[in-house]
């Protein structure tokens, strides 16, 4: 024991001589790496996030609004057609303990919504409403409802080219089902395309899904307990987070199916009761949101600026045509690919149309957005709406639901936090998938990627790389070009596994399991 005191003496001296002076080279490092960093990536954030030429409209947000149309209307507006379907199979109506797949339809969908319910329903709405005023909602909405069918395509193609494995594990996702589905086809660059997915998906996963989600939950954490170091809360944070992944998508899904649904009760129940209080109002802020939609009630940009923000906000929310929840629903216990690809029209549907709408409506009612009396028009300075509290984005949201609740802050920093940590599991998932898809299925590969997304969680904390964060949202959607490249060869595999399953189903060849079980019980 003395000789183990000895040696750590010296290492502990050091230690604490230099904390101090590590501490205050932390900012400037930050700044090193930032300025190098972007240096060598900027070109690329640049490209992914770059707009129409005269206008502030990303591409990328066209290239996913464009996709969802294309499938709303060459699946029949499905998400319409077969949404009371989708309840009933994630009720457990129609689920075979017996299928293939690790877990529930349930299950699944709340590691599904883990992955997207999150900052971007608090935060970036403010922003888009901020900037595209009450209007922005209405666009906002519609490419959520759009965005149902690309998540159906995806996610059915998901469960359909998954492997599954003889201990009942199973991946699947974006990189198994471009790279079978094409070969299946005929034809060529389905490998290159799965492996340039997986890259894009691994640098997601460890930034936007990770080290992003890490500083935040530490900045809220740090607003209402005040300052301390980042490292401290990445360490806990990784703590947790390892002891959930380590378990795998049974054990991820056993947190998220818990989590998920008690933020969306927490979040939407106290807004329900905002709008309630103020319940002559609502009929007022839905006229806000139409008649903002095409007129932009005198926002910088009109009905167009209305649009982008709306669009751009969706988008950026249930990351519909993505990929990644493709890689959560395609571990379900099913032996019908299009259950989960209806199960997971729910997910832009409660993700955007609800909890977004929400968040906008409050921010409405409780008068956060000035308005010119003599005018009835929002008053612009900088682009940006002039808010009650002069405030923007999380603040904002903060701000509205305070006026209601002036405990509402406290809530909404634990909402934060949980929104970040539910955002780590789901993510942790999708890169390990990616990864194992790169690097083989086995135990050391999986422990292997789980120890450095570990690591990027303590550095997310702890670091302010913005230029890193950039890269990694930047990457996301760039998985969403590969995704959607392959999706547009393979929607008529969908469309021939989806009349199968229809015509089965009216034909009564599929049933109820409560009433097979029913039958065999009789017998």
């Amino acid at each position: 024991m003395n000789k183990i005191f000895k040696i750590l003496m010296p290492v502990l001296a050091l230690l604490s001589t230099t904390s101090i002076s590590a501490a205050q080279e932390a900012s400037s490092l930050d700044a090193q790496i930032n300025a190098g960093f972007a240096s060598a990536t900027g070109w690329f954030v640049n490209f992914i996030f770059a707009p129409f030429p005269g206008t502030s409209f990303p591409w990328i947000v066209m290239w996913l609004v464009i996709a969802a149309s294309i499938f709303s209307l060459y699946f029949v507006f499905i998400q319409f057609r077969l949404f009371g379907h989708a309840i009933s199979l994630v009720k457990g109506d129609y689920s075979d303990p017996d299928d293939a797949g690790e877990v529930s339809h349930f299950q699944a969908l709340a590691t599904a919504l883990s992955g997207t319910v999150g900052l971007g329903n608090i935060a970036g709405v403010a922003v888009a409403v901020g900037i595209g005023g009450p209007g922005a909602t209405f666009w906002m909405i519609l490419a959520g409802l759009l965005g149902m069918a690309s998540k159906f395509t995806e996610c059915t193609l998901g469960v359909k080219y998954r492997n599954e494995y003889e201990d009942g594990t199973v991946s699947g996702g974006p990189m198994y089902y471009i790279s079978k589905g094409f070969t299946e086809r005929g034809l060529p660059g389905g490998k290159f395309l799965a492996i340039l997915f997986s890259v894009f998906c691994i640098l997601g996963a460890l930034g936007g899904g990770n080290m992003f989600q890490a500083n935040q939950a530490h900045a809220q954490i740090a607003g209402i307990v005040g300052d301390y170091p980042g490292w401290i809360t990445g360490l806990i944070f990784a703590g947790v987070v390892f002891a959930v992944i380590v378990g795998g998508i049974k054990s991820i899904a056993n947190v998220t199916e818990k989590i998920v649904p008690f933020m969306g009760i927490l979040y939407v129940g106290a807004a329900l009761v905002i709008l309630i209080m103020n319940a002559d109002q609502i009929g007022w802020a839905f006229g806000q949101i139409f008649e903002g939609a095409f007129t932009g009630l005198g926002i910088a940009g009109g009905f167009v600026g209305a649009l982008i923000q709306g669009f751009k906000r969706a988008a950026f929310s249930n990351e519909a045509g993505v990929g990644s929840a493709a890689i959560a629903h395609s571990a379900v216990r099913t032996k019908e690919p299009v259950t989960e690809g209806v199960v997971s029209l729910l997910e832009p549907f409660i993700d955007t149309v609800v909890i977004c709408t929400m968040t906008a409506l409050v921010i409405i009612i409780t008068g956060q957005l000035t308005i010119n009396p003599e005018t009835g028009n929002y008053i612009v300075e900088g682009g940006k709406i002039v808010t009650a509290t002069g405030v923007s984005g999380v603040a904002l949201t903060s701000a509205a639901f305070e006026s209601a609740f002036d405990w509402f802050p406290y809530v909404l920093a634990v909402a934060v936090v949980l929104f970040a940590f539910s955002t780590m599991l789901s993510w942790s998932y999708y890169g390990l998938k990616a990864w194992t898809y790169m690097f083989g299925e086995s135990k050391g590969a999986e422990l292997t990627f789980k120890i450095i997304f570990c690591v990027f969680v303590v550095i997310g904390a702890a670091a302010s790389l913005g230029p890193v964060i950039d890269f990694s949202d930047a990457a996301i959607f760039a998985m969403a070009v590969v995704n959607i490249t392959g999706l547009y060869f393979l929607m008529p595999i969908v469309k021939r596994e989806l009349n199968s399953y229809m015509a089965r189903l009216k034909s009564g060849e599929i049933k109820k399991f409560s009433d097979q079980a029913g039958k065999s019980a009789a017998e």
